[in-house]
């Protein structure tokens, strides 16, 4: 946690043992363009900022995957509670993909690979995650929200991560999708857990969305510099950058994934719960952060939110 993010949650007042509140479905309208677009968003790097462009392609699937999934098993739940819940993830991630298509189509334009990585990503869900039996999409499912929940933490501790570019749409959006990550965080786990509880089938979902977020995504995020310009191979400057990128993303300082290893195996204890990780705190800030009406970061782009009813 930076100071400055410290010194702004010690004004936000969480209730003891708050009941777990509703998830909003937030209906957002960035505008995107491309003028405004900036390729190296990430701490003003190009392979780092690289890897958040793959991995808003490579999303998309992986939300649309998880819309899929989180729709067969909701009607198997008996707890309306939990279907409601099913409901707000299932709209939140519609979403995300969504505005994270209407951006890729912005990255065309700053000669991204975009098509090329979506037939990619086409082919590995479409003949392999999708041709999974349920309940192993069921862990899959799991898998990848546990895997973007520590990624949505690391941010939100890392707000100052954002505000190295002036390009506050693209700001928005990933501030918007970590926040709405870490909402909704334990809904595909308590499914999970819900109607299968296999510990077994809980480490298969792992390890297959690990070999998808730290393998699958960076072999993307690698080759787009060189995809984009060639000339990078040979260019001293951006090896500089590929040196301090990869510091950023799996330096065991402050890295994004090297400093949160721990966090990321602890879904390998056997009575691991998201919910173990507490970030109430981080959610009570950012909401007010970005919601407030008069002055929140994404006021200028939030169309209206609902919460689905409970229904018996």
């Amino acid at each position: 946690m930076t100071t400055a993010t410290a010194e702004k949650l010690d004004s936000v007042a969480i209730p003891p043992e708050a009941p777990k509140a509703d998830v909003p479905i937030r209906h957002m309208k960035f505008d995107f363009n491309a003028r405004d677009a900036d390729p190296n968003f990430y701490m003003n790097t190009e392979l780092a900022s690289a890897y958040f462009e793959a991995l808003s392609i490579f999303l998309t699937y992986g939300e649309d995957l998880v819309i899929e999934t989180a729709r067969h098993h909701r009607e198997f739940l008996k707890d309306p509670v939990l279907k409601q819940r099913v409901t707000s993830l299932i709209g939140q991630e519609a979403l995300h993909s969504k505005v994270h298509e209407e951006w890729n189509e912005v990255l065309k334009e700053h000669r991204f690979p975009v098509t090329f990585y979506r037939f990619l990503a086409e082919n590995v869900f479409n003949y392999g995650f999708r041709r999974f039996p349920q309940p192993l999409q069921l862990s899959l499912m799991a898998g990848i929200e546990h895997f973007t929940a520590v990624l949505a933490e690391f941010m939100m501790k890392h707000e100052d991560n954002f505000f190295h570019s002036e390009d506050e749409k693209q700001r928005g959006l990933w501030m918007w999708h970590m926040l709405e990550e870490s909402e909704h965080k334990d809904i595909a786990y308590d499914v999970f857990q819900e109607l299968s509880g296999n510990y077994a089938l809980r480490v298969s979902g792992f390890a297959l969305a690990l070999i998808t977020i730290w393998f699958l995504v960076p072999l993307g995020g690698v080759l787009i510099p060189f995809i984009r310009r060639p000339r990078n191979l040979i260019s001293l400057r951006f090896w500089k950058d590929a040196k301090r990128s990869l510091d950023l993303l799996i330096g065991r300082g402050d890295g994004v994934y090297g400093s949160t290893l721990g966090h990321v195996f602890d879904y390998l204890r056997p009575g691991f719960h998201p919910n173990d990780h507490d970030t109430s705190e981080y959610l009570a800030y950012y909401k007010e952060r970005l919601l407030n009406p008069e002055t929140g970061l994404l006021a200028p782009y939030l169309l209206k939110e609902i919460v689905p009813p409970v229904r018996a």
